[in-house]
């Protein structure tokens, strides 16, 4: 079985920033996958899962209420190993240009007073949120986007170098 994409990521490498995951072509149109890391992974805590599902909320409705952006979010979601989120958009902008947006999404949490959505009859875990971690996980984060906007390695996907076999298969063993 093939390795998927975002497995082929050098999870030892990667630091906290905004990177390019994919690019998918459906019909005539781009649509663009980017790895929105939060942590480092694997030296880091992963974000609280409460309070991830809380920055989910909080920014997934950032996002679709901002009117510059709204109409080419697709998906905002969390990573399954809770070190960060993928944001889907319409087109294929370079990490760098997004770069604000998520600035400002991030810093918005700061404002929150509740968590949109967190009602048994809007969300399918609606006890499971954190606000006041999810705050503190978004000023950091935000700080962190500030502080390093001119990094270009917040902006360079590091992929993990592999050998390939005479049969065109990775070799993963060392």
């Amino acid at each position: 079985m093939d390795l998927i994409p975002s497995f082929s990521v050098d999870h030892t490498k990667i630091i906290p920033g905004i990177f390019t995951s994919r690019i998918d072509i459906v019909g005539e149109n781009k649509i663009t996958t980017y790895d929105i890391r939060v942590t480092k992974p694997n030296v880091e805590p992963a974000v609280d899962v409460a309070a991830m599902h809380s920055l989910e909320h909080i920014i997934a409705t950032y996002l679709r209420n901002n009117d510059e952006w709204k109409d080419e979010v697709i998906y905002w979601g969390p990573m399954g190993c809770l070190t960060g989120f993928y944001l889907i958009l319409k087109g294929n902008r370079a990490p760098r240009e997004i770069h604000e947006l998520l600035y400002k999404a991030f810093d918005s949490v700061k404002d929150s007073t509740e968590v949109p959505g967190a009602e048994a009859v809007n969300c399918g875990n609606y006890r499971m949120h954190n606000l006041e971690i999810a705050k503190w996980h978004a000023a950091k984060f935000a700080d962190y986007l500030l502080k390093n906007k001119d990094n270009d390695k917040i902006f360079e996907y590091p992929k993990s170098e592999r050998l390939v076999t005479d049969e065109g298969k990775q070799f993963f063993d060392s």
